[in-house]
Order: structure tokens, then C-alpha cells, then sequence
């Protein structure tokens, strides 16, 4: 059980390291803007943030972002439960749950919070691990958050109080969204995975993410990630660190006046 004073440290850490190293956030960035370009019109939610994507969306597209998160944090809009949103039924456009999935203890209670939430049309956008031959050897090696596969994220529960906030397992996107889709398709039909990409090839695993050391020069972020997408319709199932995933909720695309409310 981890304290409420290690978990502010280990996020206090992560956010010095972003703030710290400039090709964390030129890499960020690029993901960011992924997932503005997907989003629908009308409230977005993200959930697990860290204040650091609702900055961007605000600058770079005057998108406005309420941010929720199950430990309390600097630049938080409220504490909140992935397994229990804190929203009306269809009131939200868009949840955004960045590096997240892998983190709930139980992924399958998320998705079907966020099939109630969500006005027909609105969209989860993830951005995840992706466990491929190459990453997973990676991840097993130089990670701290473990890869197990034979894990069940299918199964039903009550979150456990003062459960580690960063406990994890990586394969969970991978189990649910790639290997096991079909079975995610007959567990939640009232969504639909509309777009599922692997990213990130080499840039990301080299810049440490938010160890201390990075072995990228900022100059040569863009032409590695401009050499990524050439590159990863060929060997992205095999190579690539990163999942993108956009779910949409069945039904009629949410407009910029649909309201939240909390329940």
C-alpha cells in the first residue's frame, strides 16, 4: 500500500522530469496533438491527468480539459475513481485517459463507466504500452511496471481502498485492444475501437522517458519521429513502444453544447 506521501513524491518526480527534459515534452507534444485531432466537439474529460496535456490542449487549441485523477494533484479539477466517474449519463463528448488503462485495477468496470458517460458518438482516446517482441523485452528489462500477460482484465470488482495508485501492469492495452479485440467488441457493444495505431519506434525508448538520462538530442526529435512513421506500417507490430486507440460510443456524434453534469 503505497502512502499519500509517496504518491505525491513519485508525481512530483514525474512532473520535474517532464519540466526537465525538452525531448519528454517534444515527444509528449507530438502524442498530444494526436489526440486533439481525434477528439469530438463538447466536453472533454481526461482522466489520470497530470495537468501537463490539459496545459497543451489550452494553448494549442484553446481547448478547454477538466482533469480527474484518484490522488489528489496540482492543476486537478476534481479527485475521482476511473471505476466511478463522477458525470451524468451521455453528458461528455470525449475521455482522454493517457497512460492510464494500465493502471486500473479493473480496466472492464472503466469501459463500461465510460460507455455511461459518454454521449452517443463521444470518444475514449487512449494513448498506451504497446507490448510487441521488441518492447516487451524492453519493458521486462528496464521498466519498473511489470508485463503479464496472461493477466485477466475481464474481471469484475470493487477498487481496493488504498491500492497503489501506480500499480500496473503494461499488457493490459494490449490484451484488451489488440490480441483479445474480438472479445472486447462482444463484451462492450455499444463501442467501437475506430482507430488503433502502434507509435513510437525509437525516439521514445531512447529518451529515458522520465528516468534522469536521455540518449536523443532535442534537434533530432522531429526527423526521428518524421523516420517513425515511415517506418512502422512495416515493423510497428513488431518494434513499436507506444498504442494509439480511439473507442467511440455508438450513436449520434455529441455537439460543443452538450453540458456535464456530476452526478
Amino acid at each position: 500500500m503505497a502512502t499519500p506521501a509517496a504518491v505525491d513524491a513519485r508525481t512530483h518526480r514525474n512532473l520535474l522530469s517532464y519540466e526537465r527534459k525538452p525531448v519528454v515534452r517534444a515527444l509528449y507534444a507530438d502524442l498530444y496533438r494526436r489526440i486533439l485531432a481525434a477528439l469530438r466537439p463538447g466536453p472533454t474529460v481526461e482522466v489520470g491527468g497530470g495537468g501537463t496535456f490539459k496545459a497543451f490542449a489550452r494553448e494549442a487549441a484553446g481547448r478547454l480539459v477538466v482533469t480527474v485523477d484518484v490522488s489528489p494533484a496540482p492543476g486537478l479539477d476534481a479527485v475521482a475513481d476511473a471505476h466511478r466517474l463522477p458525470f451524468a449519463g451521455a453528458s461528455l463528448a470525449n475521455l482522454v485517459a493517457f497512460d492510464v488503462l494500465h493502471h486500473i485495477e479493473f480496466p472492464a468496470v472503466f469501459f463500461r463507466e465510460a460507455a455511461r458517460v459518454l454521449a452517443p458518438g463521444g470518444r475514449i482516446v487512449l494513448v498506451e504500452p504497446a507490448i510487441t517482441p521488441l518492447s516487451g523485452l524492453f519493458y521486462r528489462l528496464f521498466h519498473d511496471e511489470p508485463v503479464a500477460m496472461r493477466a485477466d482484465p475481464w474481471r469484475d470488482g470493487e477498487p481496493t481502498p488504498g491500492r497503489d495508485p501506480f500499480a500496473a501492469n503494461q499488457a493490459i492495452p494490449t490484451i484488451m485492444l489488440v490480441r483479445q479485440r474480438e472479445r472486447f467488441s462482444r463484451a462492450f457493444p455499444e463501442l467501437t475501437i475506430r482507430e488503433l495505431r502502434f507509435l513510437s519506434l525509437i525516439a521514445y525508448p531512447l529518451s529515458g522517458g522520465f528516468k534522469d538520462w536521455c540518449l536523443v538530442p532535442r534537434g533530432l526529435v522531429r526527423p526521428l519521429l518524421a523516420l517513425e512513421e515511415r517506418l512502422l506500417p512495416a515493423v510497428g507490430a513488431l518494434a513499436a513502444f507506444r498504442l494509439f486507440a480511439v473507442v467511440e460510443r455508438s450513436g449520434v456524434p455529441p455537439t460543443a453544447a452538450h453540458a456535464f453534469v456530476r452526478r
